[in-house]
């Protein structure tokens, strides 16, 4: 049995100024008061699972508002490109509907929507974000910073998307359609979207309901030539699918509850025309080789009941039941013995790939989450504790589409416990901190790993031993927020984030993470003076840590009549950072550090005239040889863009018109190796709005000047060159009735 207590060491308490730094939010969350104080407007957000003013939490906080939402759906439909531009820290988006190398400050990002989670944190497949309906949410809150309030897997960040509401006693229809094409070549990539909802408030009762449509055909790049479907091997394109999604919500309320039903079905089928050339650079659809395994797919379930109380004996009440029915299909690849060495074994030495060899995963999430905000004015005027439990199951199996497991199915009970408290020391000062403890009972089947081609031979089946294993986390946080005058606030803290370790991963490369494992699994048939081959390797042996880091932050906010921003410096730590070596087709487990600084600003230069920017730095560096010295860089594939960035400026017309323009940077890197050498880009992006009749006529041009370049992110997945989407223009209509 694994045991491991993730424990606050004494430093992580020393005084919050061990980072220097400053953080910026959107002038949405700012209110200005009657007597001219600028006061932080409350805002549900992540970091507390209770409504609390932005002023109380010690940490850089955004909250993408439905206009920001609206202005950004005129040029994508991509929940992951709106993020990486308005969000400092975020990577560049890798334009396809994976999450591949798409990190928060380096690490991994948990996404919810109405908080509850989307991830599948026992097999990381990930392909949650870009399926964010951005029809249906109303905001999205942000939180930048390792944190586990809301459980694992955020040790980078938590994005929270905040779904529509009704308002209104009259039934209200919204309905837009938008056509998207790359000028390249028009008639084979013109696609087109269409969304409609429906929406009424009738006294005590409300419903939403919402359908959303689109296809992606072809994709191009600056210079013309058409994208590969599947340039990140295995991880799917931005190419050839159709998605559909499709949303309801029913509330009732009375008195002081409320009872409340959502549901979502995400479909997408994504089909290949060709396989993809890795030996040119950049990647190219290979047309001489016709894509003949079954398409990618994704066929996702999501049921939420939500009961909340405000009055209840000991505060507000709320509880959360979910279920989450996930299935996430790949597409097929072919075996390579430069880019994709590692295939489920045929049988014929000259053909390895076995045509069974795509797999889908299966992941079903149950959870319950109860919050119980108290107040405790009769301890301190103001303070506030929110505490309350957690459970959850986690049922995750993956497999071949000849019905073969390709990881350990696995089964996981996990039981929280977490309280946050709140205390106003003076009008000026807020003191914020809290801990979770949270343990995990998890299940490990033992299966039969098929047999493999690996590099250039062939290594019979094994026999992969599970096991029944334990381990627990205790984490925390502590810090403050202080009023220096009415218009600017500092604030500092520690947090820390816990994760597991893609453990499905880890069982699906059984005998092949090490050579130390090759040598337990195969003996003296790979290893010679090694025992005789047993074809068996245990779990136990090579089972991944979890993840605890901590995150160091000081910075500022701030809001005057016609400026403001944030600004805000971090550190990040950890013992068991996760690494993918790109040759060796393995994921290791070291030491690391990763610093950085964001900054948000905006500047009314006049009623009409806003400009804008969003900026951020972070680098990281890892022990990578093992011996408790961090000695290297971080892999591409953890940090591909140290300096991002986007500049903005917006001009409302006095005819309606609104006008947006975008420069979109970021900057190459070459810590590593020569061969996955990074470069930068700029890119210049358009956007308009104009009122037309009862809705608003949108037009948004992406890359305008048809900029060749390489997307990072896209290219450090396993360093393989794949160019970024060329001059994209979208044509849409919204209106609601």
């Amino acid at each position: 049995m694994r045991r491991i207590l993730a424990t606050a060491s004494s430093r992580a308490l020393l005084p919050l100024g061990l980072a220097a730094g400053i953080p910026l939010l959107p002038a949405a969350a700012f209110a200005q008061a009657a007597d001219g104080a600028v006061t932080l407007a409350p805002l549900t957000v992540t970091a507390t699972r209770a409504e609390r003013p932005v002023s109380s939490i010690p940490g850089s906080v955004q909250v993408i508002g439905p206009e920001d939402i609206r202005e950004q759906m005129a040029v994508t439909n991509d929940a992951a490109v709106l993020i990486s531009k308005l969000v400092p820290g975020f990577s560049v988006p890798n334009q396809t509907i994976s999450g591949a190398s798409m990190t928060f400050r380096g690490r991994s990002v948990l996404i919810m929507v109405d908080g509850v989670p989307r991830n599948t944190p026992l097999r990381d497949v990930s392909r949650t974000l870009s399926l964010i309906d951005l029809n249906t949410v109303e905001r999205i809150e942000v939180l930048n910073g390792a944190t586990s309030v809301n459980g694992t897997g955020a040790t980078g960040g938590t994005i929270n998307f905040i779904t529509r509401k009704a308002t209104s006693d009259r039934p209200t229809v919204t309905a837009s359609t938008t056509m998207r094409a790359f000028t390249a070549d028009v008639g084979r990539s013109i696609a087109p979207e269409a969304s409609v909802s429906l929406s009424q408030k009738l006294q005590n009762f409300d419903y939403l309901v919402s359908a959303t449509g689109r296809k992606a055909r072809r994709t191009y790049d600056g210079k013309g030539n058409e994208l590969p479907s599947d340039g990140m091997l295995g991880q799917g394109g931005g190419d050839r699918y159709e998605y559909a999604n499709l949303y309801g919500r029913a509330g009732y309320e009375a008195g002081t509850s409320r009872f409340e039903l959502t549901g979502e079905w995400t479909y997408l089928d994504q089909r290949p025309d060709w396989f993809t050339s890795y030996t040119t650079r950049p990647a190219t659809p290979d047309v001489s080789s016709p894509y003949y395994g079954q398409s990618l797919q994704e066929d996702s379930k999501y049921l939420t009941a939500r009961y909340n109380r405000s009055d209840f004996v000991l505060g507000a009440l709320e509880v959360k039941a979910f279920y989450n029915d996930m299935a996430k299909r790949s597409p097929f690849t072919r075996f390579d013995p430069v880019v994709n060495n590692q295939v489920y074994y045929s049988g014929n030495p000259l053909s390895p790939g076995a045509d069974f060899g795509q797999g889908t995963l299966y992941s079903e999430r149950i959870g319950l989450n109860v919050t119980v905000d108290t107040p405790l004015d009769a301890i301190h005027q103001g303070m506030r504790l929110s505490w309350g439990a957690d459970y959850t199951h986690d049922d995750t199996t993956q497999k071949l589409t000849n019905g073969w497991d390709i990881i350990s199915p696995m089964k996981q009970h996990s039981v929280a416990a977490f309280a946050q408290l709140d205390v106003p020391v003076t009008d000026r000062l807020t003191v914020r901190g809290g801990a979770r403890y949270e343990r995990f009972f998890l299940n490990i089947d033992d299966y039969e790993r098929p047999a493999i081609y690996y590099i250039n031979r062939a290594y019979p089946a094994i026999d992969v031993l599970g096991g029944k294993f334990e381990y627990d986390a205790l984490t925390f946080n502590l810090g403050a927020t202080y009023e220096v005058t009415r218009n600017v606030q500092v604030f500092g803290g520690f947090s820390q984030g816990f994760s597991l370790t893609d453990i499905g991963g880890f069982t699906r490369r059984a005998g092949a993470n090490s050579s130390a494992e090759l040598c337990d699994a195969y003996g003296s048939l790979v290893c010679p003076g090694a025992a005789p081959p047993d074809y068996s390797v245990s779990y136990s042996n090579f089972a991944p840590e979890p993840q605890l880091v901590n995150n160091y932050e000081v910075g500022l906010r701030g809001k005057w009549a016609r400026f403001g921003g944030t600004l805000s410096a971090f550190l990040s730590t950890s013992d068991h950072g996760v690494n993918y070596d790109v040759a060796s087709n393995r994921v290791s487990q070291q030491k690391e550090h990763i610093w950085g600084f964001e900054g948000t600003g905006w500047w009314h230069v006049g009623d009409a005239f806003t400009v804008g920017t969003v900026l951020s730095y972070r680098e990281g560096r890892y022990d990578r040889d093992g011996d408790g010295s961090i000695d290297s860089w971080l892999p591409n594939n953890r940090i591909a863009t140290p300096w991002r960035g986007l500049v903005y400026g917006t001009y409302v017309f006095e005819n309606g018109l609104n006008l947006r323009s975008e420069l979109e940077f970021f900057s190459g890197r070459d810590r590593t190796d020569a061969a996955a050498e990074i470069e930068g880009a700029a890119l210049v992006n358009v956007l308009a709005s104009y009122r037309l009749g009862p809705g608003d006529i949108t037009l948004g041009i992406h890359n305008l000047f048809d900029t060749d370049y390489v997307n990072p992110t896209a290219t450090a997945t396993r360093t393989i060159a794949i160019n970024g989407f060329g001059r994209v223009v979208s044509l849409g209509y919204k209106a609601t009735f």
